[in-house]
């Protein structure tokens, strides 16, 4: 997500730090980087203008130049102009004062609308909601399939009168049908078009009109920069659009479109769609993005996905075998799970502070497929293999090696480094027992009593195989 625009960025702030103290042309330097950045990733030229001279005012006429950290407060300002330009704070969906809460879905064909619709959906079920997904794009082949498909995946119901009825009644009788049976918020999933037409924009406004929705949200794909914002603008003009969804987020290396369509249409960006999977939607939050820009991590975000997968009774348990010691391979099978759930390695280290740039250098190298591998050589484990993974001889090792497609190295190799971590674990128990936990400073992956990360990670730290003195002196 905003990958290159997050690699300039940094790269050019990176270089104020390097300076130590600052003048008022190595702030207007890096100004002109920042413009031919923006520009680069596809920002609104007036946006840019307006971003740039508001970042070189608050540099130039603050302390900035006589700060102790002038590099810094720098970034701190560009920080600052980011969530201005992103929308200052998260909007969440508006909560009627008397229900049901009724979305609207708008947007061009192939902007994602119908499956960000089961998206929001599941969101909602997610809050204790109980969501009836409606649909009402009768024009688009099989999207009322497509809906009625989502609806089964995520159990959720979806009220359809098939291709042949009018849109508008439809939404009209869906509402009356939810309100009867108690189904609240309504998502409706209205027509498409390749491009924007009167026909279509006639029709949504009758149904805007005749359900009056509490939400009318534009699904716009980040992807297609500028185009966005103008469809942003053209559907807002007609319609009064109060939020938007951004699709495909997570392919999208430039962010022009993010950095551009709430300043241009002044439509709060509501949510972002950050993959295909149907949890695969986020809330937006200003602050949260403009940090992943800068490098800075999104760790609020890393912990909410993580607290979506585990519970606090499940926490504890896990805990307390971690203390004694007996953390074993059914354990740590399940927690892999759960980190899948998540999404993929490298977006989830890249929420952590600081590990952005050296990720982005290292791409190559992480490698989910990894994971695959681990998990592999641990279903090909007997169940009591996995509760007492010291009975694994050489033998066992042959065999689970055959059933997990790896050889008999790979399997000895996640063993000692999952003993290892049994043992870590054991003594962070001991201590804090006593009231004290050892000193982590200098501690990593890959550390002695620390485990490392699986595959070819670990590959430079690996050592080589001692030769055999009995096999070399028969060679002989």
């Amino acid at each position: 997500m905003f990958e290159s625009l997050s690699d300039r960025l940094t790269e050019t702030l990176g270089r104020l730090g390097r300076k130590g103290r600052l003048t008022e042309d190595d702030v207007k330097e890096a100004m002109r980087e920042v413009r031919r950045a923006l520009l680069e990733a596809d920002v609104n030229f007036k946006v840019t203008k307006d971003f740039v001279a508001a970042v070189q005012e608050r540099a130039i006429g603050q302390d900035v130049l006589r700060s102790l950290t002038p590099a810094q407060t720098a970034i701190g300002i560009v920080h600052d102009e980011l969530i201005a330009v992103l929308g200052a704070e998260r909007e969440p969906l508006r909560i009627p004062e008397r229900p049901p809460q009724i979305v609207m879905m708008v947007g061009l064909q192939g902007s994602g609308k119908t499956t960000h619709t089961g998206k929001l959906a599941l969101h909602l079920r997610k809050e204790n909601r109980n969501p009836l997904m409606v649909a009402a794009d009768v024009y688009r082949p099989a999207a009322v399939n497509q809906l009625q498909a989502l609806g089964k995946q995520v159990n959720i119901p979806v009220y359809d009168e098939g291709t042949t009825a009018n849109p508008v009644d439809i939404a009209t009788n869906a509402v009356r049908f939810a309100r009867e049976r108690g189904f609240n918020p309504i998502i409706v999933d209205t027509a498409g078009r390749l491009q924007i037409d009167e026909r279509l924009m006639q029709e949504l406004v009758d149904i805007r009109d005749k359900i009056k929705p509490t939400e009318i949200l534009l699904v716009a794909d980040a992807m297609t920069g500028q185009e966005a914002v103008g469809v942003a603008q053209a559907f807002n003009d007609r319609l009064g659009v109060t939020g938007l969804i951004l699709t495909k987020m997570d392919g999208d290396a430039r962010g022009g479109a993010a950095l551009s369509i709430r300043a241009v249409t002044g439509v709060p960006i509501k949510f972002i769609g950050t993959g295909e999977k149907l949890d695969a939607l986020e809330p937006f939050y200003p602050e949260r993005l403009a940090s992943r820009i800068l490098g800075m991590g999104d760790i609020l975000s890393l912990v909410e996905r993580a607290q979506e997968q585990t519970d606090e009774g499940e926490a504890e348990r896990l805990q307390d075998k971690m203390f004694k010691g007996q953390f074993d391979l059914e354990d740590f099978l399940a927690q892999l799970q759960k980190i899948k759930k998540m999404g993929p390695l490298t977006e989830l280290l890249g929420m952590i502070p600081g590990l952005g740039a050296q990720l982005r250098q290292a791409k190559a190298e992480i490698n989910d497929d990894d994971y695959k591998r681990i998990e592999a050589i641990i279903r090909s484990m007997t169940p009591k293999e996995r509760r007492r993974p010291d009975i694994i001889q050489f033998s066992r090792r042959k065999r689970i090696a055959r059933g997990s497609g790896t050889d008999a190295q790979e399997v000895g190799q996640l063993l000692t480094q999952f003993k290892e971590m049994q043992k870590m674990m054991g003594q962070f128990g001991a201590m804090a027992k006593k009231g004290k936990l050892p000193d982590l400073d200098g501690l990593e992956f890959g550390a002695p009593g620390m485990p490392q990360l699986p595959g070819h990670l670990n590959a430079p730290n690996r050592p080589a195989r001692r030769p055999n003195p009995k096999k070399a002196k028969r060679r002989r």
